[in-house]
């Protein structure tokens, strides 16, 4: 800091006089000689020299730019010795690693077995001959194999005596019914698929039959839950349609044109570029015009250029006679209402400008149905919280039950959910003071004309994400509580996607707490709002066809689009706080037999074993891989009791020995991957 910046900090009115010898050497030298000072004698009375002139100011040396001086010359060192050449061992070879050597004999595997054995769960669980098998039945999808007592009796059979020793049933599917007899919610008694209507009796109870034949034919059964999701977008059903209050709120944005001159009126237009508006009187947006079919003469079109000048105005009955084509970051604006035509016929003639106006909007997710089809709940609304938890509550008492897993709607809708007046309040308390909403957490940019959409995260962007974060952690806490006071042996686990870098944007941290990886959302603060200690095993959606890392160099794909890599990521990111298990997607291998062979091995060679969905895939070809590859029986390692406590203390014993791990290492993936 220089003098001048240092007086610049002193407070307004203090006057700073610093002259020191040397200290403006050259402009000491051309300063005018100094008048005579009054003297003050010890009488304090000033003696003046001359009483016939008036006393001069004291000069004040004018600073220049500081003279640079030679370094001082270091004391000798010795010099530096030259390189010469080192000696490194190879790396060490790692023993192979192959979870299914009959399957091996069919379809030969290369599997990265320096990286896969990594963690203490791997070991251990090899060690002791323990393998999650998990087939995972979708209640809506498999109502017609599960909707009498003789179907379920043949079901857990056939399950079990291919090697599985664990079946998810998920009991409250995402449209929010449930297919037991709840006090909380609706019982679910058909659906209705493209091949015909599946039925299930109003007094039949699948998961109570369920229960007492896995519990008599030994297999392990965990029942699922869609947490924060309470209806069906396709069928516009659900116990959030009739509690609009639960629904949650997301920030949008409302979108309006106008010529660039004073007064010229307004339209609302579109943000679903090249499809239907959601407002018939909102201009559409095409930056595709392949896509636009129109058969009404009425119709209008104008054409933009990328700085939303208008080029040409349109009939929509002359597109096939002109044949017109955008220009380079253009879109075409089009008009099918009497309303939006005649807007459009007076501010949108040629050489005209059109200008995008962006306003913030806060609705329920039930008026934006084509963001996504659960009907998502707000997770920071205390009704909804506690309604979920009874429900959890009710299973674990009346059925004795393994577990409770939680899929994949244990999260917010997205990064733009929640913004209610409630979460503003909490958020706000959270943070400590009242913030400029949205725009604080951060904005939507949106580029006229091809209506691209971006956030510009503000300054409390990164406290929103942990804020969400912790939210779902604590309520996952309580969610634990809940299940083991009624039913101590219980397990709690969830499913999540494999692709970690998603979640930030839904609150769902399933990680470990003490993940060390490269991503900029993990910081100190959402690091600490991992679940995975929580939970007696995480499994991720590993939906690749790729197999093996080797498999994805040799073929020129991305390595993170691997089974293999997902799975290494996923045991890495829960760090031996749960076991976990790569989830396969069955509807990936019809006709690749040999594929889903690789794949079983990949999934069960990066984690502790392999999540199978589903049931409903056209599993019947598929039953004799699952034979072949579970032919030696293994238990699953989240039902061994006090195991998963065991992990826990090793991995807490290594981390206070200091003894290093090795760094993480990230394949991209493809973002949506198990999502």
């Amino acid at each position: 800091m220089t003098i001048f910046q240092h007086a610049a900090r002193l407070s307004r009115g203090s006057v700073l006089l610093c002259v020191t010898a040397g200290l403006f050497p050259a402009a000491t030298a051309a300063a005018p000689p100094a008048k005579a000072l009054p003297v003050t004698t010890k009488s304090n009375k000033s003696v003046k020299p001359s009483l016939a002139k008036k006393q001069a100011p004291i000069p004040v040396p004018v600073p220049s730019a500081p003279v640079p001086t030679a370094p001082q010359a270091m004391p000798t060192q010795p010099p530096a010795p030259l390189p010469g050449p080192i000696s490194v061992l190879p790396p060490a070879v790692v023993p192979s690693y192959v979870p299914f050597p009959r399957l091996a004999a069919l379809a030969p595997v290369v599997l990265d077995e320096a990286r896969n054995g990594i963690g203490i769960a791997q070991q251990m669980t090899r060690e002791r001959g323990y393998q999650g098998r998990v087939l995972w039945i979708d209640a809506t999808a498999n109502i017609d194999r599960y909707n009498t007592a003789e179907k379920i009796s043949s079901l857990v059979a056939k399950i079990k005596s291919v090697g599985f020793n664990t079946i998810v049933l998920d009991v409250k599917p995402i449209i929010g019914f449930t297919i037991y007899p709840s006090k909380f919610a609706p019982k679910l008694t058909e659906w209705v698929k493209p091949q015909g209507t599946q039925r299930l009796p109003l007094a039949f109870d699948p998961v109570r039959e369920m229960t007492a034949q896995t519990r008599k034919q030994g297999i392990n059964l965990i029942l699922s839950m869609n947490a924060f999701s309470e209806g069906h977008r396709d069928f516009g059903k659900g116990p959030g349609y009739d509690h609009p209050e639960w629904q949650t709120t997301i920030y949008d944005v409302q979108l309006r044109v106008r010529r660039e001159v004073s007064g010229a009126a307004s339209q609302g237009v579109s943000d679903n570029v090249n499809g239907p508006t959601r407002n018939p009187d909102d201009l559409a947006v095409y930056t595709d015009l392949s896509r636009l079919k129109t058969t009404d003469p009425n119709t209008l079109i104008a054409l933009l250029d990328a700085g939303g000048v208008v080029q040409a105005q349109i009939a929509a009955s002359a597109m096939a006679v002109v044949r017109p084509t955008l220009p380079p970051g253009g879109a075409a604006l089009v008009a099918a209402t009497p309303q939006s035509v005649a807007f459009l016929r007076l501010n949108a003639a040629p050489a005209q400008k059109l200008s995008l106006e962006s306003v913030p909007v806060f609705v329920p997710i039930s008026q934006r149905p084509e963001k996504q089809v659960p009907l998502m709940v707000n997770p920071n609304n205390p009704d909804v919280r506690r309604r979920i938890l009874e429900m959890i509550g009710e299973v674990a008492l009346n059925y004795p039950a393994d577990g409770i897993i939680f899929d994949d709607r244990l999260r917010y809708a997205g990064l733009n959910a929640d913004f209610s007046p409630d979460t503003r309040q909490q958020f706000e308390q959270y943070v400590g003071k009242r913030l400029n909403w949205p725009d604080d957490i951060f904005r939507y940019q949106v580029n006229f004309p091809t209506m691209e959409r971006f956030e510009v995260p503000g300054p409390y962007y990164d406290s929103w994400l942990t804020f969400r974060a912790m939210t779902l952690r604590n309520w996952l806490a309580d969610a634990v509580r809940v299940a083991k006071t009624a039913r101590p042996q219980m397990t709690v686990n969830t499913y999540v996607g494999s692709w970690y870098p998603d979640y930030p944007e839904v609150g769902a941290n399933w990680a470990a707490t003490d993940i060390q990886a490269g991503f900029r959302f993990l910081n100190d603060s959402y690091q600490q709002t991992g679940w995975a200690g929580l939970t007696s095993f995480v499994t991720t959606g590993c939906y690749y066809t790729t197999a093996t890392i080797a498999e994805a160099a040799a073929s020129n794909k991305s390595i993170g689009d691997s089974v293999e890599a997902a799975g290494q990521f996923s045991n890495r990111a829960v760090n031996d706080q749960a076991f976990v298990y790569a989830g396969i997607s069955l509807d990936k291998f019809v006709g690749r037999s040999d594929q889903l062979r690789r794949v079983l091995q990949a999934a069960a060679a990066s984690t502790q074993g392999v999540m199978v969905f589903d049931l409903s895939h056209n599993i019947d070809p598929f039953w004799p891989i699952f034979a072949d590859a579970f032919s030696k029986p293994a238990f699953p390692p989240h039902a061994v009791p006090g195991l998963v406590e065991e992990l826990r203390a090793k991995r807490e014993a290594q981390k206070v020995s200091g003894a290093p791990t090795p760094p993480v290492v990230i394949y991209r993936g493809t973002s949506g991957t198990g999502f």
